[in-house]
């Protein structure tokens, strides 16, 4: 398959007036790359055929995947995938989301070349799913499987996502390891967060108490965001901060507790891979509280 320029997959999952033709394009790309990897690795010949071969469509594939993760004597796996079809049956954007965030990880994730590896074992794309369904789950009433799903999550992907969080759509986990949503917590589309992020409360405050992430925002690796404070458009939240307050759009902001040290009119600035990693380095900011 031929990918569009870097920084247009996600944007072309989500406005693709007709949803099922970049969902048909993904699923034969993905297809293919099972029948080649197959050929490659035959000793995995049953997960590539039980999770893509042997599906009959795309939202199937990921939806048989991710429940094959987390069932347990518990969930199983026949119930897990029919809550998932019974989601997305109910909620058409849920479809729309994982479409997107497949997309975002190859365009965003210098690591990554294939749909398949996402797909099958990046345990930030799952966590996102499960979270999805979790948060169908927890808005129509059936909020005890929503929490067990929350606990399951972090069982299997080592993320703690509260099933209230409100996600956008081409959200990217990278490595995903010790992520922390509390429960009225914001992220809008197009936002990456790398491992150890906490979006948390101070402990100071009730109701709505967790940040809101603004669209296009990169938080890094270890960084900690807490209380109701905002996090601008397109801003950068450098590895290991410690964000007390609010963060205005297209600034760069590092160290304990956080201050800005870049502020851009751009809001396509850092949009490269090179550019964002650079953004997200350890080198030049003063960490000292």
């Amino acid at each position: 398959m031929a990918r569009p320029p870097h920084g247009h997959l996600a944007l072309i999952a989500r406005q693709e007036s007709d949803l099922g033709r970049f969902a048909d394009t993904v699923w034969a790309e993905l297809r293919k790359e099972a029948e080649e990897a197959l050929a490659r690795a035959p000793m995995l010949r049953r997960l590539f055929i039980d999770c893509i071969l042997e599906q009959p469509s795309f939202e199937a594939a990921v939806f048989f995947r991710i429940s094959q993760r987390l069932k347990n004597e518990v969930v199983t796996l026949p119930l897990l995938t029919e809550t998932f079809a019974r989601a997305a049956l109910a909620d058409p954007g849920l479809g729309l989301a994982l479409r997107a965030d497949i997309a975002a990880v190859l365009d965003r994730d210098p690591a990554t070349r294939r749909f398949i590896e996402p797909f099958l074992y990046f345990k930030g794309f799952h966590a996102v799913q499960t979270h999805r369904l979790a948060h169908w789950l927890w808005g129509n009433g059936e909020r005890d499987v929503a929490l067990y799903l929350q606990s399951r999550s972090s069982d299997v992907f080592q993320t703690d996502i509260h099933p209230a969080a409100r996600f956008g759509k081409g959200i990217f986990l990278d490595h995903a390891t010790g992520l922390v949503v509390g429960e009225t917590a914001v992220i809008d589309d197009d936002v990456s967060l790398l491992q150890n992020v906490t979006l948390g409360g101070t402990g100071k405050e009730s109701g709505d108490r967790h940040p809101k992430v603004r669209q296009g925002a990169i938080i890094g690796a270890g960084a900690k965001i807490l209380g109701n404070i905002e996090i601008g458009a397109y801003s950068r939240i450098a590895a290991g901060s410690v964000v007390l307050r609010a963060v205005e759009p297209h600034s760069t902001v590092a160290g304990i507790p956080a201050r800005t040290i870049r502020t851009t009119n751009d809001p396509e600035a850092l949009r490269t891979k090179e550019e964002i990693l650079k953004a997200l380095s350890y080198e030049s900011f003063d960490y000292s509280i």
